[in-house]
């Protein structure tokens, strides 16, 4: 059998190894998966699992349970070697070894870009994966619990500031959700009321969310603004050290949440550590039938799609148009790109990926959002209903529709769970405490070295 190895379990690399376990024969190739998380994340979700709207397990699609028939190994790939056909993979646990494969597919997916800003890595948090949007709701609502236990002042201001740093559809989106839920939270705490609540939304740009048009953005800052945040435009970071925020306007406050959500970058192993061809930044040269390299000279039995890849956009107008890095287009990337390689297989022609956008949407928060498709605008409640319609079908398996769909229904019933679980990320923490007040010899050892 041939080794069709893909690098990532993302979108892109989710759906082309699904989309191959359905249309492969029996021993007509075998699939493998490298990726070091056992899930895939549906990123469309993480603003409103960082607002607690959605489960954190509901956002994810366990990679073991929907491609039982391909091989998954657990790590990282660390460099490409397309002339020997080999790559490296780092394991969670052990030695880096090689891994050879017949055809190779790249869709390792970007990373979270970062600039060198004093305090940025130190007390800055992404919105990339699942455990950062679970982190995220976190930290806000213990804010809550410890802000209200304060007077006023700079410490009950500095908790209850959030600040988020990127204004495309993931920033938006997870600022209004934040929003939406700090406001909500209020009603539980009588203590607080709205005055004491910050948020911060800073943009390097002259306007927010660049894939939908300049009316349709402003209107978004206009709501935001009407809600009580601050939105900063033609404003960058300039150090966020200790909490402290200074910003290019001449804004200066302190701030426990930061969120960092300005754009990506390429995965260092495309990047830097593949003979592949890139372009000048740093993403993999894809022909419009998804194979790797040029109409001139493409790269033997070596395909890529998603974020990583500058796949030709044949349904711009533009010459020269490469595909946006969305989930929208590395779905349908992924789902080509599965048909292209069984085709190649059995000597059929393959065809180019062409796909024009079905519109943008984007929610704000509970009961808010706005959609675009071309002149057509929506706002609102209805522009709302219509996010969460498009994305409970997009999610892929029935089984992640039914969970999220009941959460919804419920939450409409019910209300969300205002629960902070911030201690689970140090679970031992209590285990080793109660430890310490049970053993007297520990405790008299302590006290000795302490004389």
């Amino acid at each position: 059998m041939r080794e069709i190895l893909i690098v990532g379990g993302g979108y892109a690399g989710f759906y082309t190894a699904w989309g191959l376990q359905k249309k492969l024969r029996p021993g007509e190739a075998r699939v493998t998966v490298v990726d070091p998380r056992p899930y895939m994340t549906y990123q469309p979700f993480l603003p409103e699992v960082a607002a607690g709207s959605v489960e954190a397990r509901h956002a994810v699609v366990s990679l073991r349970r929907h491609l039982s028939g391909t091989r998954l190994i657990a790590g990282t790939v660390t460099e490409i070697r397309a002339a020997d056909r080999t790559v490296t993979v780092r394991p969670v646990h052990g030695d880096a070894y090689e891994v050879r494969y017949d055809i190779l597919v790249v869709t390792a997916g970007a990373v979270t870009r970062t600039f060198p800003i004093p305090g940025l890595t130190q007390q800055a948090i992404g919105l990339k994966h699942v455990e950062e949007a679970v982190a995220i709701r976190d930290r806000l609502m213990t804010a809550f619990d410890q802000a209200a236990s304060l007077p006023p002042g700079p410490e009950r201001q500095k908790l209850l500031t959030v600040t988020f740093v990127g204004g495309g559809f993931s920033g938006v989106e997870g600022f209004g959700e934040l929003l939406s839920l700090a406001t909500a939270m209020l009603s539980s705490y009588p203590e607080l009321t709205p005055d004491d609540l910050s948020f911060h939304l800073v943009e390097a740009r002259d306007r927010i969310l660049p894939e939908v048009t300049d009316g349709p953005g402003a209107w978004v800052v206009r709501h935001l603004e009407g809600r009580g945040a601050q939105v900063h435009l033609n404003t960058q970071l300039q150090s966020a050290e200790g909490g402290h925020v200074v910003l290019s306007d001449g804004q200066e406050y302190d701030s426990t949440l930061i969120v960092w959500t300005a754009g990506n970058a390429s995965n260092p192993v495309v990047h830097n550590h593949t003979d592949l061809p890139v372009d000048e930044h740093g993403l993999l040269l894809v022909r419009a039938d998804l194979r790797v390299g040029t109409d001139g000279e493409p790269v033997p039995d070596v395909w890529a799609a998603g974020d990583d890849a500058a796949v030709p956009d044949l349904a711009s107008p533009l010459p020269g148009a490469r595909t946006v890095p969305n989930a929208q287009h590395a779905v349908r990337q992924g789902r080509r790109l599965a048909k292209n390689l069984v085709a190649d297989l059995r000597g059929r022609r393959v065809r180019d990926y062409r796909h024009s956008s079905l519109g943008v949407v984007a929610t704000l928060g509970l009961g808010r959002g706005i959609f675009q498709y071309k002149g057509i605008v929506i706002k609102g409640f209805p522009a709302w209903l219509m996010h969460r319609g498009y994305h409970v079908l997009a999610v892929p398996s029935w089984e992640r529709k039914i969970r999220v769909l009941a959460v919804w229904l419920t939450a409409a019933v019910t209300g969300r769970d205002l629960v902070s679980l911030a201690s689970v990320q140090h679970p031992r923490d209590a285990f080793v405490a109660s430890g310490r007040t049970q053993d007297p010899d520990a405790d008299r050892a302590k006290e000795g070295s302490a004389a």
